[in-house]
């Protein structure tokens, strides 16, 4: 069976509907859920938080993966209905990447291209790579996700090349010196 609407238009009622039954519906989309609760103008504030707590007891570990999946939405829908100050902000962030190493490490996940980061956001809206699909490693593809323990590999490149022209110049050196 298909729910056949959008799940920013259901009631409160059918919410709790659909989250009950929700292997029986093959449009049944944990993401558009929780996503919806950040659109859905019908519902009150208390009735969003009362909707998530509720899919939380089912979908909770699909939830903490929205943090690596689908960062934004992830934290909207944690701090639903919460004032957050900047400082507030920059530390919800900095707890995000830490948690999306930590779920990284834990799944053995050695890529990055899925969720947000399978396409190309740079952040300028006149940018005419938006939106299109990146392959895993490319130009493209590095300037979404990335950690700061990461390791630059154009750089590790360079400095590989410079200690090789090094160890040519000290032979060089050496050479030269014994001749005298």
């Amino acid at each position: 069976m298909e729910i056949g609407q959008k799940f920013n238009m259901l009631t409160l009622k059918e919410y709790y509907f659909y989250i009950d039954n929700y292997k029986k519906y093959t449009d049944f989309n944990t993401l558009g859920l929780y996503r919806s609760l950040i659109e859905n103008e019908k519902l009150l504030l208390q009735d969003k938080l009362d909707i998530r707590e509720y899919a939380h007891k089912k979908f909770k570990k699909t939830f903490d993966f929205l943090q690596l999946k689908d960062p934004k939405t992830y934290v909207e829908v944690e701090y639903l209905g919460r004032e957050i100050t900047k400082g507030d902000e920059e530390k919800i962030w900095s707890d995000v990447i830490r948690n999306q190493q930590l779920i990284l490490l834990d799944k053995r996940i050695k890529h990055r291209n899925f969720g947000q980061y399978s396409k190309h956001n740079c952040g300028d809206t006149n940018c005419n790579w938006n939106g299109i699909m990146v392959k895993q490693g490319s130009w493209l593809a590095e300037s979404s996700i990335h950690f700061d323990g990461d390791k630059n590999k154009y750089q590790q490149k360079i400095k590989s090349n410079k200690r090789k022209i090094d160890r040519k110049n000290l032979k060089q050196i050496i050479n030269g010196e014994l001749e005298y």
